[in-house]
């Protein structure tokens, strides 16, 4: 088994087919699209390929430290991953092929006027350690 990481973005990626912005669906609409990431979850979640996921709020902040003594410093000149990512969902599947395919059809999720949005997601392995050589 293999786990890899689905980013979904808000922008930063390449446009999606349906390529209107969630402040801009209907409630019912927004509904419909979380309703389907749920659903899509429980599925994998009973083939044993699901491990978790979550959708991500607008806010948040980068954080340094900055020395003894001295307070942590916030935010910097630099893009924000709060103002780029949606959300993650993280899986656990037999390969990379089984990976793709399943990517491919949560892109699938339902948008604006409840057609697909065939959004672009990032698709991530987790690095895996190196196996140890024993004599």
């Amino acid at each position: 088994m293999a786990k890899y990481l689905l980013l979904k973005h808000y922008r930063g990626a390449p446009e999606a087919v349906n390529d209107v912005p969630m402040d801009q669906w209907t409630p019912e609409e927004i509904e419909a699209h979380m309703r389907y990431m749920r659903d899509f979850a429980n599925r994998l979640e009973k083939s044993g390929e699901f491990v978790d996921g979550q959708a991500l709020a607008p806010e948040g902040a980068w954080v340094r430290y900055d020395g003894e003594g001295r307070p942590p410093v916030t935010d910097g000149p630099f893009a924000e991953t709060k103002d780029l990512i949606a959300g993650w969902m993280v899986i656990d599947v037999d390969g990379y092929e089984r990976a793709v395919e399943l990517a491919g059809e949560l892109s699938a999720a339902p948008g604006a006027g409840g057609r697909p949005i065939h959004e672009w997601l990032e698709l991530r392995p987790f690095l895996s350690s190196s196996p140890t050589v024993t004599e």
